[in-house]
C-alpha cells in the first residue's frame, strides 16, 4: 500500500474517558510526522459514515488539538450502529430498502478518498471495522483499519489495559466519596453504588480499590461519628463472583447493627442472568440493543439487588446511585493520557506503514504494544478474581470469596 494521503477518524459505542484525548493525540501525531496527510472526522460514528457526514480537520483544528485533552465525551459524536444489522439500519433510516449497509459505508469511504480508517471504540466497533475492511478487500479496495481500544469495562481480549478504564475507576471513586455521606441522612441506611460493567467486574473492583485508597489518605474523628467504618466499602459484587446472598445478608446485617449503615458496590452486570430468567419466566420482554446485548438500564440490576438486601438487612432507607455516566464522560487522567499517547503514536505509524489491527499491549505476546490482529479481538474478557490486590481488598473488608452460586431472592 502506498503512503496514505487521506485518513478518517470515528468514535463509536458508549463513552469512555479517552475519546476526546485519542482524537487529539491522533491529530497531533499526524501533524508532527505527516502534516501532508488530510484528516476528516465522521460525525456520530458509523451513522455519520453511512450518511456521509464528516468534518475536515482544518489548520485551526490542528493548532488547537491539544485542547481536546482537557475534555471528556467525543467532540465528533458516537452512535451504536452495527453494519451487519440491516433491519436496525433500515429502521433508523441509515440505509434504504435494498441497500447493504457495508456497501454503503464502503462506497462512502471510496467517495471520500479515505485510505486509512481510525476507529476508537470497543470490540463491537473494531470488529465491525475489520468486517468493513474485509468487505472492501473483496471488492478490490485497499483500506487500512486501525482501532484504538475504548471501554471502561477493560474487558477486551487480548488487550492488557483499555483506554479510559483507569480514569473511569478514579472518577467513580470521586463520585462515591460524596454519595457515602448520605449514610448520615437516615438510620439504617443501605447505599448501593452501581458501577458499569456488563460482564466484567474489573471497573467495580478498581473503583472500590481507588475509593479505599482515598480513604487511606483521610483522617477520621470517630469520637464524633466520623469513622472509617461508616465510610468503608462493606461488600463488592461482580459478575465473576459467586456468593450466597443469604449468607452475605447475614454478614451485612451485623455491620448494619453496628454502624447503622451498609455501603455496597455492584457491577451493573452482576446477577443479570438471574434477573433475565426471572423476567422471562413471567412472560416479560427483555429489551436488547442492536448487538443483542440486554439493555441494562431497562432491567436495573442495582435496584434488583437493593430490593433483596434491603429486606434482609432491615434497612430503613435504601439509596441507589449509579456512577457510570459521571465516570465515563470525564476527561482522561494523566495515566490514561500517557497510555493514549503511546497507542496513538503507534497507530499513526501503522497507518503510514499500511498495517491494520487494534493497538494495545498484547497479553498473549508478553505485553508488547503492537497492532493486534482483528481476528483475535474479542469482548467479554473476565476479571480474574484471584488477582492479589482484589483478594487482599475482600479480606480487608471481611468479605469471603464465596463458593455457592447466586441464589435465593425473588
Amino acid at each position: 500500500m502506498k503512503r496514505p494521503t487521506k485518513v478518517g477518524i470515528l468514535t463509536a459505542g458508549g463513552l469512555a474517558p479517552c475519546l476526546s484525548s485519542a482524537i487529539g493525540a491522533l491529530i497531533e501525531r499526524y501533524t508532527q510526522i505527516a502534516p501532508e496527510v488530510e484528516i476528516i472526522c465522521y460525525l456520530g460514528g458509523y451513522k455519520g459514515l453511512l450518511l456521509g457526514k464528516s468534518l475536515p480537520v482544518t489548520p485551526a483544528v490542528r493548532a488547537g488539538a491539544s485542547i481536546l485533552q482537557s475534555f471528556g465525551g467525543s467532540p465528533i459524536g458516537n452512535s451504536r450502529v452495527k453494519l451487519t444489522n440491516l433491519k436496525d439500519c433500515l429502521k433508523r433510516g441509515l440505509v434504504k430498502e435494498g441497500q447493504d449497509p457495508q456497501k454503503v459505508a464502503a462506497d462512502q469511504l471510496v467517495k471520500d478518498g479515505v485510505q486509512v480508517l481510525h476507529t476508537i471504540g470497543g470490540d463491537d466497533t473494531n470488529t465491525a471495522a475489520a468486517d468493513l475492511a474485509a468487505f472492501l478487500a473483496r471488492n478490490n479496495y485497499d483500506l487500512t483499519v486501525i482501532g484504538l481500544p475504548k471501554t471502561v469495562d477493560n474487558d477486551v481480549f487480548p488487550i492488557a489495559q483499555s483506554l479510559g478504564a483507569v480514569t473511569a475507576a478514579e472518577e467513580g471513586a470521586v463520585f462515591f466519596e460524596n454519595v457515602v455521606a448520605e449514610h448520615s441522612a437516615n438510620p439504617r441506611m443501605l447505599i448501593v453504588h452501581e458501577v458499569m460493567g456488563r460482564g466484567c467486574g474489573w471497573l467495580t473492583a478498581a473503583t472500590a480499590r481507588a475509593y479505599r485508597a482515598r480513604l487511606d489518605a483521610k483522617k477520621f474523628l470517630p469520637e464524633l461519628g466520623i469513622s472509617r467504618g461508616v465510610n468503608e466499602v462493606h461488600g463488592i459484587y461482580i459478575p465473576e463472583m459467586q456468593f450466597d446472598i443469604a449468607a452475605e445478608a447475614a454478614r451485612l446485617h451485623k455491620i448494619m447493627d453496628e454502624l447503622d449503615c451498609v455501603n455496597i458496590f455492584i457491577s451493573e452486570g452482576a446477577g443479570v442472568e438471574s434477573i433475565v430468567h426471572e423476567k422471562e419466566s413471567k412472560g416479560e420482554a427483555v429489551p436488547r440493543d442492536a448487538f443483542g446485548h440486554v439493555k441494562l438500564d431497562a432491567i436495573n440490576p442495582g435496584a434488583w439487588f437493593a430490593k433483596q438486601f434491603a429486606v434482609m438487612l432491615g434497612a430503613e432507607k435504601t439509596l441507589i446511585q449509579k456512577s457510570g455516566y459521571f465516570a465515563r464522560a470525564a476527561a482522561a487522567n494523566a495515566e490514561d493520557r500517557a497510555l493514549i499517547k503511546t497507542c496513538a503514536d503507534l497507530a499513526v505509524q501503522c497507518a503510514l506503514d499500511g498495517v491494520s489491527g487494534v493497538i494495545g499491549h498484547d497479553e498473549d505476546q508478553g505485553g508488547v504494544l503492537r497492532a493486534i490482529e482483528f481476528a483475535r479481538i474479542k469482548g467479554g474478557k473476565p476479571f480474574p478474581i484471584e488477582t492479589p490486590w482484589f483478594k487482599e481488598m475482600l479480606t480487608a473488608i471481611g468479605q469471603p470469596m464465596g463458593a455457592k452460586a447466586v441464589s435465593g431472592a425473588h
